[in-house]
């Protein structure tokens, strides 16, 4: 079975922190979680590239597999729900 790529977006914010506290509570064996602090940036500047190519305007943001979680594309608050919707933790 292919690992799910899971990537978060995060400015150091509370709701960026219980993101990323949600998503690895969620998160199965299968999942390779990925957490990005725009803050600092990244080494190679991958990280704003990719919030380029996945359209992120607000953070947090939870990509799967290369797509924007539902909830982050309508600019709605990251729930629990709209991650497993979004396919975390499903092995």
């Amino acid at each position: 079975m292919s690992k799910r790529l899971v990537e978060v977006f995060t400015a150091g914010c509370p709701l960026c922190d219980e993101t990323v506290k949600v998503v690895r509570e969620l998160a199965c064996e299968n999942c390779d979680v990925q957490v990005y602090d725009l803050r600092s940036g990244c080494a190679t500047n991958i990280c704003r590239e990719k919030v380029a190519q996945y359209g992120i305007h607000r953070v947090p943001a939870v990509v799967v597999d290369g797509k924007l979680a539902g909830c982050c594309q309508k600019q709605q608050p990251v729930s629990r729900e709209a991650l497993v919707a979004a396919g975390i933790g499903q092995g």
